[in-house]
């Protein structure tokens, strides 16, 4: 029989037993929330383009060796249409737990500049993570057009008004972007047919369907180099180490100049502790002199920012593309 004492001590020892068992059962998830990130679990990057194009060609360069560096894997996930607004939204909607990512690039704040009604707000729905690359645009042309130079391109549209036609990624792309940019610049009028990704539309070139593509060097270098499209310029203001025997549009249209990035987004609310492990993983990746030399390969340059640079980067991209859509008359409709 126990004692007066042990048998109150017996009773503190229950007592302490079930007030541990019911603290855990009350913030046990909150403790399996706070594990580290991503123990274990699988990182899904979403494509918002279909297979082919840049994005995709980064996202799974970037996203095998992230995978590698956080022992985790990294799904690639392809959702194409609508400019890329489906696949993002899909993104904007997820858990912000850093498990759900999108890979977009410049056309993610052009699409955004012109479009009133899309399923997110680019700015308020995301949270930025990290660059991966930089780079101008190559003018591409059908390999039957008579036009060798940006000169000659821009001499055939003025002989022959409304003969010309471009194709883009899709609508509020930066493809159109920077296609209108240059018609608008140069006094000329090319006709806008808009692709649902980067694949479809560089295949409308290689297969004479359209004439005009100013895409980027990712997208356009393999038909070039294989004799099924010409490059005829380059959309920075000096020659390139992507293409150093590409001239400058600027030579011929003064002034023109047109770039952009790559990098990689995740749902607004995720948490800062996540993104900052994110951003210098990738920061680590696209330094690697592997990574530099791929991507120089595939026509761009590595790129860094922290996540709150980026952010601003994205924020002033979005109040200028509105400056530039409304300039050049670029909408939703061309």
């Amino acid at each position: 029989m126990l004692k007066p004492q042990s048998f109150l001590n017996a009773r503190a020892r229950i007592a302490g037993v079930l007030f541990l068992a019911g603290f855990a059962a009350a913030f046990g998830p909150a403790a399996n929330a706070a594990e580290p990130f991503p123990n274990g679990q699988p990182i899904t990057l979403v494509v918002p383009y279909p297979p082919g194009g840049s994005n995709d060609s980064f996202a799974r360069a970037v996203g095998a060796k992230l995978g590698t560096k956080l022992n985790t894997s990294v799904v690639i996930v392809n959702k194409g249409g609508a400019g890329g607004s489906i696949g993002a939204a899909q993104v904007a909607r997820s858990k912000p737990d850093g498990y759900t990512l999108v890979a977009v690039s410049s056309s993610f704040t052009t699409n955004a500049a012109i479009q009133e009604n899309l399923p997110f707000d680019a700015e308020k729905d995301f949270k930025a993570v990290a660059l991966m690359a930089k780079g101008p645009f190559i003018v591409a042309v059908k390999e039957t057009l008579p036009v060798n130079s940006v000169a000659e391109l821009i001499a055939l549209a003025k002989k022959n008004p409304d003969s010309i036609n471009y194709s883009s990624s899709g609508p509020g792309s930066s493809n159109q972007f920077a296609t209108e940019m240059f018609s608008s610049a140069a006094g000329i009028k090319m006709m806008h047919i808009p692709y649902r990704g980067m694949g479809p539309a560089t295949a409308a070139l290689m297969g004479n369907e359209v004439d005009v593509l100013i895409a980027s060097g990712p997208s356009l270098l393999p038909a070039i180099n294989t004799g099924k499209a010409k490059a005829i310029a380059i959309t920075s203001l000096k020659p390139s180490p992507i293409a150093p025997d590409l001239k400058p549009v600027a030579e011929a249209v003064p002034g023109y100049e047109f770039s952009l990035w790559w990098g990689i987004l995740a749902p607004a609310g995720t948490p800062d502790p996540i993104v900052n492990k994110l951003n210098k993983a990738i920061q680590e990746i696209v330094t690697e002199q592997e990574m530099k030399d791929f991507f120089v390969r595939e026509g761009a340059e590595y790129a860094t920012a922290s996540a709150q640079e980026y952010q601003k980067i994205i924020k002033e991209d979005l109040v200028r593309w509105k400056q530039v859509a409304k300039k050049s008359n670029i909408t939703v409709q061309k």
